[in-house]
C-alpha cells in the first residue's frame, strides 16, 4: 500500500524535516533577548522631544517603542511576500 504526503512533501510542521529550531530561529530569539534585557537595564528617566512638546519617561519606554514599532513593521513586510 502506498501513502500519499500532502503539501508538496513537507512535514508536518511545514518546515521540510529541519524541525521547531532552526538557526535564523534562534538567532532571533538570541537577539530579542539581548534587546529586552538592554532596553530593562535602563531604567532612568528621560527627556525626549517629540516633534514639538518635551516629554519625560522611563529610558525603557522610550527604548521599547521604536523596537515594538520595527517588530510591527517587519511583520507587516514579511507577510506582504
Amino acid at each position: 500500500m502506498t501513502h500519499s504526503r500532502r503539501g508538496g512533501g513537507r512535514d508536518a510542521d511545514g518546515g521540510g524535516g529541519r524541525g521547531f529550531v532552526t538557526p535564523g530561529r534562534l538567532a532571533v530569539l538570541l537577539l530579542t533577548a539581548l534587546a529586552l534585557v538592554f532596553v530593562f537595564q535602563n531604567t532612568g528617566q528621560t527627556r525626549i522631544r517629540l516633534l514639538v512638546p518635551v516629554v519625560t519617561m522611563p529610558l525603557w519606554v522610550a527604548l521599547l517603542i521604536p523596537g515594538v514599532v520595527g517588530v510591527l513593521a517587519g511583520m507587516y513586510l514579511v507577510r506582504r511576500r
